[in-house]
């Protein structure tokens, strides 16, 4: 099982990080606040047994209704948008940690996941899925 990064590309992140970090230093110096949208990567653990892998993905402050799962060629996409908090439109902001924006997160899946049968369950910021395998198979060989 392999992480695969939609839309990822080398140059346009690392442009990204200088661009966020000389945006991030002009605005201390300022003693302002920066306040753009940008996408982000929720962490994931993968975790297998005999009978199922299991990933858990971190997304808090989601709800339910802003995650999207889908399987399409052969790889599990979780997506969705997280939006910026409105509350505090007025004033300044002086320390913004939390990431707001759109996010994609796809792994590709081995062949013996029943992909019909994926199951997702999201509690307290968690996202838990279960992906059974099947039943290894085989065929005998006879030796001539």
């Amino acid at each position: 099982m392999s992480i695969i990064n939609y839309g990822w590309d080398l140059d346009n992140s690392i442009n990204r990080i200088f661009d966020d970090f000389i945006k991030d230093l002009n605005v201390a110096r300022r003693g302002g606040n920066r306040t753009g949208i940008t996408n982000f990567n929720p962490a994931i653990d993968v975790h297998e047994n005999e009978n199922e892998f299991n990933i858990i993905a971190e997304l808090p402050g989601l709800k339910k209704d802003q995650i999207n799962v889908d399987v399409r060629d052969n790889a599990l996409v979780i997506s969705g948008e997280l939006k910026q908090d409105e509350k505090h439109k007025e004033g300044n902001t002086h320390i913004r940690e939390r990431r707001y924006g759109s996010f994609t997160r796809g792994i590709s899946l081995p062949p013996n996941v029943k992909g019909d049968d994926i199951t997702a369950k999201f509690e307290n910021g968690l996202l838990e899925l279960k992906l059974p395998k099947s039943a290894p198979t085989g065929k005998k060989i006879t030796v001539q």
